[in-house]
């Protein structure tokens, strides 16, 4: 069972996310944070609210948000010592090949532009459960 962690600010893409999830029977437990701030809080188990394991972590990550930016949680995330070896898929609308570059400096494992079609959308969450599942985690 991989724990993923959410971490978006639009509340239409979560319901999106969790709704893709059921659509595709993927059970992992799913975790929120609405920003880089609160993701490193959760992470760091500092949030008494949400506990999430601190084994076979997995963070679907979108890049614009507000308080801390995808980018900005990437980079504290992998000088974090027990935080750097999380696996991170990038799950945004950015097209833009800088934030590609920037992401992948960062040693994410994909980046993946959100669909614009709800369908297009459960495709891409079964490719990416596939993925995971495929993947050993520690």
């Amino acid at each position: 069972m991989i724990n993923i962690l959410l971490v978006e600010d639009d509340e239409v893409d979560v319901m999106n996310v969790q709704r893709a999830f059921r659509k595709n029977n993927i059970n992992n437990p799913l975790y929120h944070a609405s920003n880089g701030i609160e993701a490193l809080s959760i992470l760091r188990g500092r949030d008494s609210e949400l506990n999430i394991p601190q084994v076979r972590r997995l963070i679907l990550l979108d890049l614009n948000m507000p308080k801390m930016n995808g980018i900005e949680f990437l980079k504290e995330l992998r000088a974090d010592e027990e935080l750097k070896t999380i696996p991170v898929i990038v799950l945004t609308t950015s097209n833009e090949d800088k934030d590609k570059v920037e992401a992948y400096k960062f040693n994410v494992a994909g980046y993946i532009l959100k669909p614009v079609t709800f369908n297009n959308f459960v495709e891409t969450v079964a490719t990416m459960n596939k993925y995971w599942t495929l993947s050993e985690m520690p």
